[in-house]
């Protein structure tokens, strides 16, 4: 996800994406004051309503779910939400565990920002969701 190592790179912390097929992540960033962070992506074009959803693998190993929604069904531009696992993992929808996709987390394309507000644009990788001071 070029999109995402680009926008966490342009906000002062370096990040590349790693290749494809790579298990559990798709980008590593590294924040000055702390360890190197595994970040999965997912990317949607925007649509409303059921069955449009964005999803992540809860045994896949990483610290960040970023969620990137293009533009499509209503919005004009791409928004990012850079979401901790741990927070990721309480909010989310989870499907029926006895399921052979019982290991999934998703949330709805149109709930994304109801759900998360506080992570939008974290491209700092802020616990808060905030950047923090300087």
């Amino acid at each position: 996800m070029m999109l995402v190592a680009g926008e966490v790179t342009l906000a002062g912390v370096p990040a590349f994406t790693v290749p494809t097929n790579w298990p559990h992540y798709d980008v590593i960033a590294q924040p000055k004051t702390s360890v190197p962070q595994r970040i999965y992506a997912s990317s949607r074009t925007f649509k409303r309503g059921a069955n449009t959803d964005v999803d992540f693998d809860s045994t896949a190993q990483f610290d960040w779910w970023a969620i990137v929604l293009l533009p499509g069904d209503g919005p004009t531009k791409r928004r990012f939400f850079f979401v901790p696992k741990e927070v990721a993992e309480v909010r989310s929808r989870r499907n029926n565990p006895k399921t052979k996709w019982g290991h999934f987390r998703y949330v709805r394309q149109d709930e994304v920002e109801k759900i998360f507000p506080e992570f939008e644009d974290n491209f700092c990788l802020s616990l808060s969701g905030k950047p923090s001071a300087p």
